[in-house]
């Protein structure tokens, strides 16, 4: 494509970019922590739209090239990243997806008190398959995630965990068992207070352990603002 076709699709890119940063577009792409780089990537992309712009307008009328017009349709990608937002990462993910669950470093004390405690899956995940549930046992837990099935229609809670982007996201699942509503649609996102069991189960994609929650209560919530789980990799 000619210099001005650069220009254009290197200043989208580096627009959306900016776009997404500057929202929470970037989380359905990155984690969290990745915000200043998409803006710095944003910001350079721009410059170097207005560079190549700039030294084309210098240069000798000779010097310019007539490219197809169809090359101005390398912007239609650009574009759909503008217009239309891709739903993070859900239930059909979760279900093909074997969970990624793995021994943590080590169990650092949990608050005390009285109310329900509130965990991420991946910690209660992690410190009922490998520790035990000792920190877990008599105490009223409170956990968040989106609602899965396996194909015997067993009902998981789950969130997504990434190392980088979304592009590298695997599940962390929790079985229920309890309580459970008579009723769940996979993606629905649940506020589940439950307790302890030491009931377990083997994932059917990967034969990964899964630690069962016995639920007490549950009530639908929206998404969360960082739809990703990051705490299970750090």
């Amino acid at each position: 494509m000619n210099r001005l076709a650069q220009s254009a699709l290197l200043f989208l890119l580096g627009a959306t970019l900016l776009h997404a940063g500057s929202t929470d577009l970037y989380l359905r792409y990155v984690k969290e922590g990745l915000r200043p780089l998409v803006l710095l990537a944003g910001a350079v992309l721009i410059a170097t739209a207005a560079a190549t712009l700039y030294y084309d307008r210098r240069a000798p009328a000779g010097d310019h090239h007539h490219e197809p017009r169809v090359s101005w349709l390398l912007t239609l990608p650009v574009l759909a990243l503008i217009l239309v937002a891709p739903p993070a990462l859900g239930s059909y993910s979760a279900s093909h997806t074997g969970t990624a669950l793995t021994k943590p470093f080590g169990f650092p004390a949990l608050p005390a008190g009285d109310g329900p405690l509130r965990l991420a899956v991946a910690d209660y995940a992690g410190r009922a398959i490998y520790d035990k549930g000792r920190s877990l046992r008599d105490r009223d837990l409170r956990i968040t995630g989106f609602v899965t099935l396996d194909r015997d229609g067993t009902p998981y809670l789950v969130r997504m965990g990434l190392n980088c982007c979304a592009a590298d996201a695997q599940p962390v699942k929790i079985a229920l068992t309890g309580d459970v509503p008579p009723v769940l649609r996979p993606d629905t996102w649940l506020e589940i207070t439950g307790r302890y069991t030491p009931r377990r189960t083997r994932d059917p994609v990967n034969n990964g352990p899964v630690p069962y929650l016995e639920v007490t209560a549950s009530r639908p919530v929206p998404p969360p603002h960082d739809p990703y789980d990051e705490t299970w990799n750090t």
